[in-house]
Formats: structure tokens, sequence, C-alpha cells
């Protein structure tokens, strides 16, 4: 699981037509950004599921309030959100199945110029975890990612002892690229991880593999 991975220098691109709000089906899932109307749903999933994301997460800054107990928090983080889809920075979605939020789907720090990529991270209600939901909404994710907005790399980069995220990871068949010493501090400890990876021309040689797996 990837969050708030090193900015990385670029130029950054407009997305074109691409709607700021934009929804995304599979096979069961939706993905939709996140709005502040959706506060009281995510701050269940939060409450619920804090002990199990917290091995997983990024602390937060001493005196940053936290979002699934403060409702403006929680709005400023969708606004922060929607702001970095304007831009084509990044695109965070809720993963719903039908109108019940499952988790969360982010790709992040998009950077185009000569690197066209972006940074994945993902969590999921560990109620709903092995069901299937994660990686097909990774391929949703995959999808619209090099089909929409045209980009060329997407990188995920897992703690090696989190079993369940390797393992979905592994059900979408992604290439392992090996292991980033020291890449991310979680929870208070900078942690390895290993990054895994696929690129525009590996998503045209198996999308329809892939869709034909999770989606169709």
């Amino acid at each position: 699981m990837e969050l708030s991975p090193t900015w990385l220098p670029g130029g950054v691109a407009t997305v074109g037509d691409v709607s700021d709000t934009p929804l995304l089906h599979g096979r069961r899932v939706t993905l939709r950004p996140i709005q502040p109307e959706d506060f009281e749903t995510w701050q269940v999933v939060r409450r619920h599921n804090r002990e199990w994301l917290a091995t997983w997460e990024p602390r937060r800054t001493p005196g940053q309030p936290d979002p699934a107990e403060d409702r403006q928090a929680f709005s400023s983080r969708c606004g922060a959100r929607r702001r970095e889809r304007q831009l084509g920075t990044g695109w965070g979605f809720g993963v719903f199945l039908g109108d019940v939020l499952m988790g969360e789907m982010n790709l992040s720090n998009v950077v185009r110029g000569a690197f066209h990529s972006a940074h994945v991270g993902y969590w999921i209600d560990e109620q709903r975890a092995g069901c299937g939901y994660t990686p097909e909404a990774l391929v949703v994710l995959f999808r619209f990612a090099f089909e929409q907005l045209d980009l060329h790399r997407m990188q995920v980069a897992i703690v090696p002892r989190n079993v369940a995220s390797r393992r979905v990871v592994d059900k979408v068949g992604l290439r392992c690229e090996g292991l980033a010493e020291r890449y991310l501090e979680i929870d208070g400890v900078w942690e390895d991880h290993l990054r895994y990876a696929i690129t525009a021309e590996e998503w045209s040689a198996r999308s329809v593999e892939l869709q034909r797996a999770w989606l169709d």
C-alpha cells in the first residue's frame, strides 16, 4: 500500500476532456471521488478499520485534525483531492459496492513530461478483504490511467510483510522491480518497500486478459 511518496520533478499537463468527477465502473465495484457529504459513511469505515490500517499508513502530523473525526478536516481533504483532479496531479476515488463505501483507490503524484507516470495506493475495509474487490478496482484504475489519462507507467510500493496487499498485485500479475530500502515512513518507521509496476506497453498486451478476468 503506497501513500504520499516523494514528488518527482517534471511538467504537469492538463487532462483534456476528462471530468474532474469521473465515475468508473467494474464488474461489481464503482470508483468515484469521495465528496464532503460522504463524511458519515467514511467515518464509520475508517473507525472500524483504525487499528488494521494504522500499521500501513503514515502518522498524521502532530496537531493535525483527524478527517475521520473532524468534518471540516474531511471537507478540506475532499477539496484538496478535487484541486488535484482539476490540475491533473492526482485522482482519488472511493471504492463502492452499490452505495456501500469499502475503501479508496488513489492515483497520486501524476507527473507528465518525460516521466508520464504515477503512484497507486489503496486500502479496503478489512471485512471486505479477500473478496477480489481490490484487484478489480485496480484494473478499473489502470484502464482509466492508461486509456483516458494517457499515462505510461503505474507504480505500487508495498511493505514486504503486508501479505494482503502483495496478494492484490499478484492477482493482477504486476511486475516486481525489487526492494527499495527505507522508502516511506510508515507508522513512524522508515520501511523498506517492494516496488511493483505496469507500463502502457504491458497494459496494451494484457488489457483484454485483465478486463476479461476482472471486469467483463
